[in-house]
């Protein structure tokens, strides 16, 4: 009996150390968080004149977000692509050196050399998400005052500038936000790629001056391998007939190419398999588990995916994605 008795305690025991150390295991082990992008556009345009060009401005702000169970912002980062394009009297298109998104530009953004500031752009925005980390999202839309600028947390914290678009595109972030293999120790990226393509008006037909702007948001670990990504493009069309009136429709809100979903129509139009949000899901699945070095080999000599990225189901261009990839390097 006292044999029997000593065999069940030394069982006990022996599953009470395994829970033991499968609790402590579980513990141990980090806490995966969701990832999320958010993209909110502004845009404005404006008709020449005999001394002065029109312009076509889109202002697109990306967000990215990791987000735990809980609802809370892990991390959170910034950036906005202020791009310009101008046409002349003569209905031409002007076509652009290269554009640099604020965060890119760095001081030269000049908030401190011309506008006085203590603190740059790029300085202000990390003032921004720092003070949203730990927050909810209606914490962090509370922090959003009537004039368009940030409540005495956010001006306290060093950042004084307007910071409407930037709770704007956090709300699509957190909204967006899915489970990942992400955790608190993974570092935060934000890729943005802006192309451009340019034609001229002639006297029955408008010319266009657009803008493709491609985001590529992700998060990497200690071995600089991506663990969770997010992408998605605005495309924006300024058309101006030969007069350089501008005929660009300002005042319809700007979506993006996954934000479009079905509508964007390369299925129902373009004969495609899979719509642009499908494909783009392929290319960010494509790029898990994989260095940004190894991120921009996917791209053939055609603008399109290796074979194995076209079998999984991404048959677009890829070079926007993989420009917007190559600056989180």
């Amino acid at each position: 009996m006292k044999k029997i008795i000593s065999i069940f305690l030394c069982v006990i025991m022996i599953l009470s150390a395994v829970a033991l150390v499968s609790c402590t295991k579980k513990e141990s082990e980090p806490k995966t968080l969701k990832l999320g992008l958010g993209v909110y556009t502004s845009v404005k345009a404006s008709d020449a004149t005999e001394d002065k060009n029109g312009q076509g401005q889109a202002t697109v702000t990306a967000a990215v977000v990791l987000v735990d169970d809980e609802g809370k912002i892990v991390k959170c980062v910034i950036d906005t692509a202020d791009n310009k394009v101008d046409y002349t009297f003569e209905g031409k298109a002007v076509a652009n050196d290269s554009f640099k998104t604020k965060y890119e530009l760095g001081d030269g953004y000049g908030m401190k050399a011309y506008g006085g500031s203590a603190k740059e752009w790029f300085e202000q925005v990390d003032a921004f998400c720092a003070v949203v980390s730990n927050k909810t999202l209606d914490e962090a839309k509370a922090l959003l005052a009537e004039d368009g600028k940030g409540t005495e947390e956010v001006l306290n914290a060093g950042c004084t500038i307007t910071i409407s678009d930037f709770v704007y595109a956090l709300e699509k972030a957190v909204a967006n936000a899915v489970a990942s293999d992400a955790t608190a120790d993974s570092t935060l990226k934000l890729g943005v790629s802006t192309a451009q393509s340019c034609k001229d008006a002639a006297e029955d037909a408008n010319g266009q001056n657009q803008l493709e702007t491609t985001i590529f948001a992700a998060a990497v670990d200690a071995d600089g391998k991506i663990v969770a990504a997010s992408s998605d493009c605005v495309q924006v069309k300024f058309t101006f007939d030969a007069a350089g009136v501008s005929t660009f429709d300002a005042t319809k809100a700007v979506s993006t190419k996954k934000e479009l979903g079905d509508n964007y129509g390369m299925k129902a139009y373009g004969g495609s398999a899979k719509e642009w949000f499908e494909q783009a899901a392929a290319f960010d699945a494509a790029c898990l588990g994989k260095t940004v070095n190894e991120v921009t080999a996917l791209l053939g000599e055609d603008n399109k995916g290796d074979a194995d990225l076209q079998s999984a189901g991404c048959t677009i261009l890829i070079d926007g994605f993989v420009k917007a990839a190559g600056k989180i390097g």
